[in-house]
């Protein structure tokens, strides 16, 4: 039986400016099937969408439904062929309940009748499988819960062709099986299913066929079941790319960041961050998992003096170089007593023991010169501003989540904004731009940023590569203590595996590297440990090379009063 072709792209082209953002696009979309739309970033995924959802008009082209041309200038033409939207960032009314938001903007006779509502929303979430109240707040609810409010509202309006953007993005592994099984069922009911995503692993798992877009132009649809990650891989960036994560083991590791006890605020007056406690060591990956909300950002901010603490320590361990030992330093009863725990060695890492030798030996082997210690020095964090810390001798990079907001100035170019680092070296006034711009050029090469040059502003680089400048002007600090928050979110394939090798390079360096990431598979092959926070509680530390997605999904869902037991 021929499947029959729900909606059919021809020869879309869109321009913004000089910038061809869709280039002469055929695509279709079956009755009953799920296609997945990949690409790097950049390449006219969402713009492809957004014309198909009515947010853009096509320069060229034509959009056929049910077999006849249509023309769709608005969302609200969008809605009346049945075709609706879920956008990444949901479109939602905190104070409103489910079932306000899902009728929000719809006209009808007289007023609502809010129970005959809530009774059509409950008989939509039970058709296909969600889990809502439709009459709980939005501020009550959970990510997955408000994404659901989001379907049910294309659902409610008569959708049968749903185009989801990185529906998965801020889910745990069980809420993403929830949602491929509510899926399949629409699915199943002759629903059309179009998914933007960047996780290779689930487009294997959820769709029919995939879409592939490149530079614009779509190089090709494939059938999910005849395909697979290395070949989905090479049509999208056009050349073979490793999709191996390299984790050595963590060499020599000291422990280099202590936070005990850490409680801070949210700007509403809510417990943000409650009584977390946990060591990061030098020349290792510690990971973060969590629901989106959890406390990651205003943890991460705490460390880098950007967020008031409440109450707890954060520490710094500044290894401070090899010393010989003299007894005018310690006295020779102290010196037994360290040695007997390997605080000493010869200078090539060897522990020095004084076992079998007579004082007089022992003083004679001291004073040569051969026995070293490191003694560290314990630097305190807390109510420290950025400046006071680096004031300190302490080199800390932050990568926040937001890139342009708290990263970058938008509106500078590469080499002005690698000046924000080094520009109160400047003297009388003057400030030197040729290690700032070599710099930019480096960063430039190595992480393959496309841009017209180092002077353009950043804000008109994609995300991808606005990401690549902050990371890299980060490294080129040469940091002890590296904290990045989702720093391939957004990112294709090939951009996310170079910012992997990136953080991989500074674990070799010895740097102690915080990753707070969303995907769980990258999470478990990129880092050695892992902590999860829920509600801004520690619900668990596990080590990444035995953990489990399933494990760490139940730590990110547990209770109040389980993450208080785990904290």
């Amino acid at each position: 039986m021929q499947k029959k072709i729900a909606v059919s792209m021809r020869g879309i082209t869109k321009r913004f400016g000089s910038v061809v953002a869709n280039n002469s696009v055929d695509l279709d979309v079956y009755q009953g099937e799920i296609l997945a739309v990949l690409g790097e970033n950049g390449c006219g995924k969402t713009t492809l969408m957004n014309m198909l959802a009515g947010i853009y008009y096509p320069d060229e082209g034509q959009i056929f439904v049910d077999g006849r041309e249509v023309v769709i200038r608005s969302p609200k033409d969008a809605y009346a062929l049945k075709i609706g939207m879920v956008h990444q960032h949901f479109k939602l009314v905190d104070l409103f309940t489910a079932s306000e938001n899902v009728v929000l903007g719809l006209k009808e006779e007289g007023r609502y009748n809010l129970k005959k509502v809530n009774e059509q929303v409950a008989e939509i979430a039970e058709k296909y499988g969600f889990h809502i109240e439709p009459q709980k707040r939005i501020y009550d609810m959970s990510v997955s819960e408000k994404q659901t409010v989001e379907i049910i509202k294309m659902l409610y309006r008569g959708a049968d062709i749903l185009i989801l953007d990185e529906p998965t993005a801020v889910l745990t592994p069980q809420e993403i099986t929830r949602l491929f099984d509510v899926l399949r069922r629409m699915k199943a009911d002759g629903k059309s299913i179009i998914i933007i995503t960047h996780k290779l692993h689930e487009v294997l798992s959820v769709s029919d066929r995939v879409a592939i877009l490149r530079k614009g132009e779509r190089v090709g649809t494939v059938e999910t079941a005849q395909t697979s990650e290395s070949e989905l891989t090479e049509m999208m960036v056009g050349k073979k790319v490793s999709l191996n994560i390299e984790r050595n083991a963590p060499v020599n590791a000291s422990p280099r960041l202590l936070v005990r006890g850490l409680t801070t605020k949210s700007e509403d007056g809510r417990s943000a961050v409650r009584d977390v406690s946990f060591t990061v060591n030098g020349g290792e990956i510690f990971g973060i998992a969590g629901i989106a909300g959890s406390g990651q950002k205003e943890l991460l901010e705490a460390i880098a003096g950007l967020q008031p603490v409440e109450s707890g320590e954060i520490e710094f361990i500044n290894p401070k170089k090899d010393r010989p030992v003299t007894f005018y330093h310690k006295s020779l009863k102290r010196v037994v007593e360290l040695a007997d725990k390997n605080a000493f060695h010869d200078g090539e890492g060897k522990p020095v023991s004084f076992k079998g030798m007579t004082r007089a030996e022992i003083r004679r082997r001291v004073n040569h010169g051969d026995v070293l210690f490191r003694e560290d020095e314990v630097l305190s964090l807390r109510d420290k501003t950025p400046l006071q810390i680096r004031s300190l001798g302490i080199h800390l990079s932050f990568v926040p989540e937001d890139r342009l907001g708290m990263g970058l100035v938008g509106g500078m170019g590469i080499t002005d904004n690698m000046m924000l680092r080094s520009y109160r070296k400047g003297h009388a006034g003057f400030v030197d731009r040729k290690k700032p711009r070599r710099q930019a050029e480096e960063i430039i090469r190595e992480l393959e940023v496309i841009t017209p040059g180092v002077n353009v502003p950043v804000r008109r680089l994609s995300g991808g590569n606005i990401q690549k400048v902050l990371l890299g002007r980060e490294i080129a600090f040469t940091p002890k203590l590296l904290m990045a928050a989702y720093p391939v979110r957004g990112l294709d394939i090939n951009s996310s595996y170079i910012i992997y090798n990136l953080l991989n390079r500074q674990k070799k360096n010895g740097v102690a590297v915080i990753f707070v990431g969303e995907d769980l598979d990258v999470l478990l092959e990129l880092c050695d440990r892992i902590m999860v926070i829920n509600s801004g509680a520690v619900t668990g530390i596990v080590d990444a090379r035995t953990a489990t997605k399933e494990e760490i999904g139940l730590l990110m869902t547990k209770t109040d009063d389980t993450a208080k037991e785990n904290a």
